[in-house]
């Protein structure tokens, strides 16, 4: 889970160690590969509260489907 406050230019910076991901929140239209090595990054601005759910949208091996994303928006 990640908090973050809304109304605010967000940068987020990824990468992977072992394997490639995709750092995917569908609903807010944020996509960012995580490749080892190398360092990726994405802004994205969040306009209302609210709870984003995401996933890793890289088949990366056998625990691919226990990496979810959880972003909560707040007003400050």
């Amino acid at each position: 889970r990640v908090i973050l406050p809304m109304n605010n230019q967000i940068r987020i910076m990824v990468t992977a160690t072992d394997v490639i991901h995709s750092w995917t929140i569908p609903s807010m239209g944020v996509k960012v590969d995580a490749n080892p090595g190398r360092l990726n990054q994405t802004n994205f601005f969040i306009n209302r509260p609210g709870i984003y759910y995401g996933q890793c949208s890289e088949i990366c091996g056998a625990n691919h489907s226990f990496m979810p994303i959880l972003i909560e928006s707040i007003p400050l």
